[in-house]
């Protein structure tokens, strides 16, 4: 069973949460704020958090920083921060999605299925499992990058921006699609995720984030992942 961590102080609301997930037969756990939280996802390994940023004990960008210390889990933010910077610094946190309130039950139930099928393994054949360049290695098996010889921390949502393109090596892959397939039609014009996203796996990945070899913009358009000898 899919088991979601609700974090989220606001009883009425975490009620509500908690009644709609186990609806659709996934496991719910509710933190009232960070430090339970916190414990929570080491003793249940949860497979999506859904994380207010208000909390009473700490703030929310300092659980997710937490989390994304030992863990990729998708973390998806809900709160009633609205403004663009707020939401930037949520997905530079390591967040994967970010909600405002008020939402829609139907969009957040939506949103949690796609960061699911984020994490789920997805068939490789063996000619491409393992992509090489010069300054990293994607495992596409393993679902790992490598750079240095160490192992790459990303998100689920970094590694499913990484995998599409690595997958398609010379391809042009636009914005809109990339934004359907990592985040749903709903988030179609979103651009200032994939902009932010992009910028995390450069500065994970490149040795040069500002003058990218690999992962490449071709702007207004969308991105390419560009491998030697394709």
């Amino acid at each position: 069973m899919t088991r979601v961590l609700v974090v989220e102080d606001d009883p009425l609301l975490v009620r509500a949460l908690v009644l709609t997930i186990q609806a659709r037969r996934f496991g719910v756990d509710a933190a009232p704020d960070g430090a339970t939280a916190l414990r929570l996802a080491a003793a249940r390994q949860p497979d999506v958090v859904v994380l207010d940023l208000g909390l009473p004990d700490m703030d929310g960008l300092d659980v997710i920083r937490a989390l994304r210390g030992w863990t990729r889990v998708p973390i998806m933010v809900l709160s009633a921060r609205r403004a663009f910077a707020e939401k930037v610094a949520a997905l530079d946190a390591g967040a994967d999605d970010y909600v405002t309130k008020p939402f829609s039950m139907d969009e957040l139930l939506a949103r949690l299925r796609a960061a699911v099928r984020r994490t789920e393994p997805a068939p490789a054949a063996p000619d491409t499992a393992v992509v090489t360049t010069d300054g990293f290695t994607v495992d596409l098996v393993a679902k790992k990058a490598v750079r240095d010889g160490r192992d790459i921390r990303l998100t689920p949502t970094e590694w499913h921006l990484l995998e599409i393109l690595v997958r398609h090596p010379g391809r042009l892959i636009s914005q809109r699609q990339l934004l359907h397939e990592v985040w749903g039609a709903a988030q179609s014009t979103k651009t200032n995720y994939l902009r932010v996203y992009m910028a995390q796996l450069r500065r994970k990945l490149e040795a040069d984030p500002s003058r990218p070899r690999y992962l490449i913009t071709e702007p207004g358009m969308g991105y390419r992942f560009e491998q030697p000898g394709h």
